[in-house]
């Protein structure tokens, strides 16, 4: 029995100095090999490539171009409580609503806006019930 046991201890510590290896072939199931993900470092430059920061081009006054007035607008001053502007091609609704708030002191109730054939964008700013479209058009220069 206890020849048994040492030759088994014997053993092990013969696999432990030697040590194990499972080195053989690999068995591919799939017929594409794809290659292993390997230790990705994150990058430690050693200055920084922009000297400043890139600074914002979109402010309320790059936003909005200018007012529009044509007829149509002004029948939608008169009739709908509605503000026509000509406004920056890269500004979203909720950007265009703050710049007119920012520049104008009112408060509007949603913004339409388009692309016209020209390439510029059109937006449609409706006026809250507080405020009255033909008094702010006459503040701003429109009529």
């Amino acid at each position: 029995f206890s020849t048994m046991a040492a030759d088994k201890a014997q053993a092990v510590s013969k696999t432990l100095t030697k040590g194990l290896s499972k080195k053989g072939t690999r068995i591919h199931t799939k017929t594409h090999f794809y290659r292993p993900k390997t230790l990705t470092l994150e990058r430690k430059p050693k200055y920084v490539r922009k000297s400043t920061p890139k600074k914002s081009t979109v402010d309320k006054h790059s936003i909005i171009k200018y007012p529009l007035t044509t007829e149509s607008s002004m029948k939608l001053i008169e009739d709908s409580n509605t503000l026509v502007f000509i406004v920056d091609i890269k500004a979203n609704k909720r950007q265009i609503k703050a710049a007119v708030k920012d520049l104008y002191n009112i408060e509007c109730e949603k913004v339409n806006t388009l692309i016209t054939p020209r390439g510029l964008k059109k937006s449609y700013v409706r006026l809250s019930k507080d405020f009255d479209a033909l008094d702010v058009a006459n503040r701003v220069g429109v009529i």
